[in-house]
This record gives structure tokens, C-alpha cells and sequence, in this order.
């Protein structure tokens, strides 16, 4: 176990360790004449190179894990027990993990955090699992620098062994930062950059750090973390909807009347304010993960799972979504107040520590939006997530139009067929009317349900993963970052601009009374 400093520090812009976010994303990638990127497309006809390293490998497979701002609280909270349940599954062993940030941390510091987690992961390991976590963990160090000054992160870089996953583990101001001021040259063969969300404060600050990463490694070496979409996530949709003759063919505005996407939390906000004052609802849940989560809902049949094909689907769908500009009636936008969440006492949003009134920041928001193509024209999607809610509640539920005709004679409630997709836990349920019991006349609802497939590994694991393998499948494609930013950025404008009322709603509670997913929560 080592600890390294750096000789050179710059108070002003030094990177903090603070957890996650992320800044930015390019245009639609170039590619070849098929529109498709090519594996080498940064996402704006820029291939960056890299020099050779004495210390890398030549099989292309990550080496060396490097977590930047690996003090804080997001690498402790989710990042490392994601890696440990990796490494004892049996999938990432021989990584080394380092950890770099501007935290003057000691050697035991470091240790005790990485054996913490470790130790949790341990019980469960595989065959192999728990040696493969004593040899990550005993090989580990940490080293205090400024990623932002000029030369530092490269240094640290040029002693590592590579291919190198580089992990953004820091506020997207400071990520930008450590990336302006690298160059290709500087990146080890291989080198791979993974960076949080939100990636960027807005389309043009993401079109700015699509731009500088673009010159840094090809487009398929950046991963933009959505530890939202798991493979499990994202496999088990594309698996209902393209394995079913039965439900594919009712996959349209012809049969469906709309599709809601629901990340209700019964959460506060768990030491996040910081964050979270500055971001709300809508920048947090829906434009960085709801909208990913839409467009795999809507995208056409992928030829392959390959990434490539199942990236182009994604993004064809952002292309083509937009909010409606009567922003009254197309979003609303509300925050807690003091209430209870079971036995516990819950403050007023702006009471809360860390919290500033002045931002106006909404907790739960809701937005609908419209897919401008033929399979989707005129179905509403609404997007809808929250925190302090009485029920947490994270599905998507299709409701099909009624039957055009039901014959005289039954009795009871025709009520719409429903789908359910649970998004953790993920299991499937279908709301049907059928006859009976007893009365063979009067329609009574039934609930199919089903658990579907899961992964062993946490959400950050999975996104590891991928990141360790090089399959980009999971991450966040240029060209797509920027175009959630591009749907969400009038109504945050007019949100900012008072154009739609900031209701309230108590901790504890459905939502705002009068909104119509208030009112069926829990009944969908």
C-alpha cells in the first residue's frame, strides 16, 4: 500500500473529491456511409491518438482501475462496493485499483476504505473471489493531486499499468478541468475515460466536453456513466419487447393511449444537498436517466445487440422527441414540505441543511414528452420522479387504449389493460379484465406477475463492467447527452422564469393532490 503526493498545487481550481456528477456531450458521430460510427469515431471525425507505454499491455483488457476524487462520498457510497462485488464475482481479477484526489489522505485512510467494502463483498464471493479481493486491495494506493494542474494526472498516468480506466469521480467543472488540460499524447494505448452525470450543465456545455474528450480517445472509449440502466434494465425491455410477437405488434399509437415512467423515492436528500439544490428533479432523474430510459421504451428493433445498432435506436428516438412549449400544460414542478416518511420527521425542503430558498429548487417534477414519429405520434410519455414520497414507486406502465366496443351484457368496470416493467426490483406485470368470479357477467381485474432477470452485480458493477470488457453498451453515446439536454432546457428556462408554478406537498405524500399521478399512485 502506497500513498504518493504531488509536488504542485493550485488552491484556486484544485479538484475537489467531492461525489459524482459530470459535464458535457458532441453531435451524432461520423462514421461510414451507413451513418454508423465507426469504432474508432469520437463523435466529431477526430480520431485522438496515443503513445505507447512500456507499462501496457497488448490484449486491450483493462489493467488498472484509476478513481479520481476517490475520497468522496460517491466512491465510497456506490463505486467501490460496485468494484468489490465485480472482483468477487470473478469478473475483474488482476485489476489494480488506485485511488488520486486533492484530499491529503494517509495510506490508512485509503486502506481502511477499500477493506470496509471489500470485507462486505467478501461472504458472497466466488471461487477465487476473495483472493482475487485480497490481492486487489493489498496492491492498492493512493496519491494526492491536482487533477486540474497541467502535467499532474499525466504523471500519475505514465506509472500505471496499462490499458487505464480513468474514472471521474468529481464535480463536472473540475472534470472538465483535468480533461482540458491533457492531451492525447499524455493517455497511455488504451486508455479508457468514464465520467458521471450529469455530463454537463446544458447542450453546450456538453457539446464542449464531447469536444475535448473527442481529442482525447475515440468515441468509443468514453463511457458517461447512467448506472441507472443496468444490462439486466436494459436487456429484460429489449427482450419483452422484441422476443413477444404478442406485444410487439401492439407497440404503437394505434394501441397504446400512454407510457408512464415513475422514479418515485421515498428518500430525502440523504446528505446531497449540495448537489441536489443546485440540480432538482428534472436535471437529476429525468435528463440524465428517465429519458435514456424512454428511448430504449420507443426505439425501433436494433438489428443486433451490438452497441452500435442499439445506440443508433436510442438516439433516432431523442432526435425526435421535444417538450411542448405550453410549458403549464406540459410540466409541473412542486417541493416538500414537513411531513413523515413512516416514523421519521421530515423538514421543509428549505429548511433542510445546505438547502438555498433563493434557487427554487423543485423536488419532484413531471414532464411529458411527445416522439414527433409515426409509430409514437400522439401518445404522451410522461416522465415523472421525485423525492419524500409516501410510496417509492420506479416502473414504466404502457396503458393500451380501451376496446372499441364491449358487448351489452357484461357488467362491472372496463378498465384499460395495463403493463407494468418494474425498475428495480425488475419484474413484469400485466393488468387484465376477465370474468368472473361467480358472476360470470361482471369483469373483475387480474394481476399477472413475474420476476425477470437480474444481475448479481450492483448497478455500478455492471457499468464497470462494461467498462472493463470495452463494451460501451451501457454508456452514454455524445450525441445522445446532448440531446436530452436539448429536450429539457426550455422548461428549465421557463421554470427558471416562474412560467409554471412551484407547488407544494408534504413529505409522506403522494405528491400534489391535483396532479393525475398523484392520484394514481399506487393504483396504476
Amino acid at each position: 500500500m502506497t500513498v504518493a503526493k504531488s509536488s504542485s498545487k493550485h488552491p484556486s481550481t484544485a479538484g475537489t473529491s467531492g461525489a459524482g456528477t459530470s459535464e458535457a456531450a458532441p453531435g451524432t458521430p461520423t462514421g461510414t456511409p451507413t451513418g454508423r460510427p465507426t469504432p474508432s469515431s469520437s463523435g466529431h471525425g477526430t480520431s485522438a491518438r496515443v503513445t505507447e507505454s512500456p507499462l501496457a499491455d497488448t490484449d486491450g483488457a483493462i489493467r488498472t482501475l484509476l478513481i479520481l476524487g476517490a475520497s468522496g462520498d460517491l466512491t465510497g457510497r456506490l463505486l467501490l462496493p460496485g468494484v468489490a462485488r465485480l472482483i468477487a464475482a470473478g469478473r475483474a481479477s488482476g485489476i489494480s485499483l488506485v485511488g488520486a484526489g486533492s484530499d491529503d489522505w494517509t495510506a490508512g485512510q485509503w486502506t481502511d476504505r477499500v477493506s470496509t467494502t471489500f470485507a462486505e463483498a467478501a461472504p458472497a464471493a466466488k471461487s477465487g473471489g476473495k483472493a482475487a479481493l485480497a490481492a486487489t486491495q493489498k496492491g492498492t494506493s493512493y496519491h494526492t493531486l491536482d487533477v486540474t494542474a497541467p502535467g499532474e494526472l499525466a504523471k500519475l498516468l505514465a506509472t500505471l499499468r496499462a490499458p487505464i480506466a480513468v474514472y471521474f469521480a468529481l464535480p463536472p467543472a473540475v472534470s472538465q478541468r483535468a480533461c482540458e488540460v491533457l492531451t492525447a499524447a499524455e493517455l497511455p494505448p488504451g486508455t479508457r475515460l468514464v465520467m458521471e452525470k450529469p455530463f454537463g450543465s446544458g447542450e453546450a456545455s456538453a457539446r464542449a466536453l464531447n469536444h475535448t474528450l473527442a481529442g482525447l480517445v475515440p468515441e468509443d472509449h468514453i463511457h458517461r456513466v447512467d448506472h441507472f440502466l443496468g444490462k439486466s434494465t436494459v436487456f429484460n425491455i429489449l427482450g419483452l419487447r422484441f422476443a413477444n410477437r404478442l406485444l410487439e405488434p401492439l407497440w404503437n399509437s394505434s394501441h397504446i393511449a400512454k407510457v408512464e415512467i415513475v422514479f418515485d423515492e421515498a428518500l430525502t436528500l440523504e446528505n446531497r444537498a449540495r448537489y441536489y439544490d443546485r440540480a432538482g428533479a428534472l436535471r437529476d432523474m429525468i435528463q440524465s436517466h428517465l429519458l435514456q430510459v424512454m428511448a430504449i421504451m420507443a426505439m425501433e428493433a436494433p438489428a443486433t445487440l451490438h452497441e452500435r445498432d442499439v445506440r443508433d435506436g436510442i438516439a433516432a428516438v431523442l432526435r425526435a422527441s421535444s417538450i411542448s412549449d405550453d410549458f403549464t400544460a406540459s410540466t409541473r414542478r412542486a417541493r416538500y414540505t414537513t411531513g413523515n416518511l413512516g416514523a421519521r420527521k421530515v423538514p421543509d425542503y428549505v429548511a433542510e441543511d445546505g438547502v438555498d430558498p433563493a434557487n427554487n429548487t423543485e423536488t419532484l417534477a413531471e414532464v411529458e414528452v411527445r416522439i414527433q414519429n409515426w409509430r409514437w405520434a400522439g401518445v404522451p410519455f410522461i416522465l415523472r420522479s421525485g423525492k419524500s414520497l409516501g410510496k417509492a414507486q420506479k416502473e414504466v406502465v404502457i396503458t393500451y387504449r380501451p376496446v372499441p366496443h364491449l358487448p351489452t351484457g357484461f357488467k362491472g368496470v372496463d378498465r384499460p389493460t395495463r403493463l407494468h416493467l418494474g425498475l428495480g426490483p425488475d419484474v413484469l406485470k400485466l393488468d387484465l379484465d376477465v370474468n368472473g368470479p361467480g358472476d360470470l357477467f361482471t369483469l373483475d381485474r387480474v394481476f399477472l406477475e413475474t420476476d425477470l432477470a437480474s444481475d448479481e452485480l450492483l448497478p455500478y458493477g455492471e457499468v464497470l463492467d462494461g467498462v472493463l470488457n470495452g463494451d460501451p453498451l451501457l454508456s452514454v453515446r455524445g450525441d445522445t447527452a446532448e440531446q436530452c439536454w436539448r429536450i429539457v432546457e426550455p422548461t428549465l428556462k421557463a421554470w427558471r422564469e416562474n412560467k409554471v408554478p412551484l407547488q407544494d406537498y408534504p413529505a409522506g405524500s403522494s405528491g400534489p393532490a391535483d396532479w393525475e399521478t398523484s392520484k394514481s399512485s399506487g393504483k396504476r
